[in-house]
């Protein structure tokens, strides 16, 4: 027996679908695949970062964040270092080449939103956005299975 949608069931859908839609379009747009993008854009957003902090950041386990770095390091785009405070982290930062190449990509995606944008109101972005306040208020209001 088929389940029907519910109009809340519809909402959702929509809502995350149309996230991950645009999302993974700015990924294939670029060329670069979201993790590597969202590692690059955080380097460059918040500076030298140690591993672990990428690995919490991006929700990627350990390896896969050694295995991106490595891969950047490897095209000139990162350098690491062992963190002199404690040497039990490394840190990954931006080399002039990486700051080069995430300026582009930020200006690449300020160009891409635009496009997105194109026909949608100043009003209706506004009604968006006060929807998503409030679900996020919701959101907080509602208890955990764990509380």
């Amino acid at each position: 027996m088929e389940r029907l949608q519910t109009p809340e069931d519809r909402f959702f859908q929509d809502l995350m679908g149309g996230c991950a839609e645009v999302r993974q379009a700015f990924s294939r747009h670029v060329g670069m695949n979201g993790h590597r993008l969202q590692t690059l854009m955080r380097l460059w957003r918040n500076g030298e970062t140690s591993h672990s902090d990428l690995r919490h950041t991006l929700a990627i386990d350990g390896a896969s964040v050694t295995r991106l770095i490595k891969e950047f390091e490897a095209e000139g785009l990162v350098s690491r270092r062992i963190d002199p405070e404690d040497n039990r982290y490394t840190l990954a930062g931006l080399t002039p080449r990486g700051e080069r190449t995430a300026a582009g990509l930020a200006r690449a995606h300020q160009d891409y939103q635009v496009r997105l944008l194109d026909g949608v109101t100043a009003e209706e972005r506004e009604t968006v956005l006060r929807v998503l306040g409030r679900l996020r208020a919701n959101v907080a209001r509602i208890p955990s299975e764990q509380e």
